[in-house]
């Protein structure tokens, strides 16, 4: 089921024992709560993990401006951009050195393809991750709403087994990594 910021919160503040919300521009401490922490913790477990439905390549775009040191090269980040996972040339997504300063890739080459983690709309969460971020979302509301330090520590250990689950589901959507180079091998 397709869920909103709006919804996910709501979610979050039943499972804590609170009121859900509508908007969060509602004049209740749920609403303010649930605003101040969502998107904060959202970016967060985005970017916590490599999630295969986060995770995106892109062409960068170079900057008219070189840097000013180590590297030939800027590049502008993409907009939705929470995390890099490897940079590469051409058609190839990986093995280039690289360093982000900023909101800036720098690197010595003419081109670049990043791969990253970026932050999808809330509808296109599959439900492993809804149910992971609405446990982190009840853990992080708990302490402002209720002050019960012993049940935010609950909801933390529940949201931490959510999360283990889920990276093993979302690992099973690809196949696994092949070892490419591996010098012991080729002594042989």
């Amino acid at each position: 089921m397709a869920q909103s910021a709006i919804s996910l919160c709501s979610k979050a503040l039943i499972k804590l024992g609170a009121h859900p919300i509508i908007s969060f521009t509602e004049n209740t401490a749920e609403a303010q709560v649930a605003l101040q922490l969502y998107e904060a913790t959202r970016d967060a477990l985005l970017s916590s993990y490599p999630w295969h439905f986060a995770t995106a390549q892109e062409e960068l775009s170079l900057l008219r401006d070189a840097p000013c040191a180590d590297y030939a090269y800027a590049y502008r980040l993409p907009n939705d951009f929470l995390r890099a996972l490897s940079a590469g040339v051409n058609s190839n997504g990986k093995g280039l050195n690289y360093r982000i300063y900023e909101r800036t890739l720098h690197c010595d080459s003419k081109n670049v393809v990043l791969t990253y983690i970026f932050n999808p709309k809330e509808e296109n969460y599959p439900p492993f991750f809804d149910y992971v971020l609405i446990l982190k979302l009840a853990a992080e509301f708990c302490l402002p709403l209720t002050e019960n330090s012993s049940k935010a520590k609950h909801l933390e250990q529940m949201a931490k087994e959510a999360f283990n689950q889920a990276k093993l589901i979302d690992a099973q959507q690809n196949l696994p990594q092949t070892i490419n180079h591996f010098p012991l091998i080729e002594v042989r």
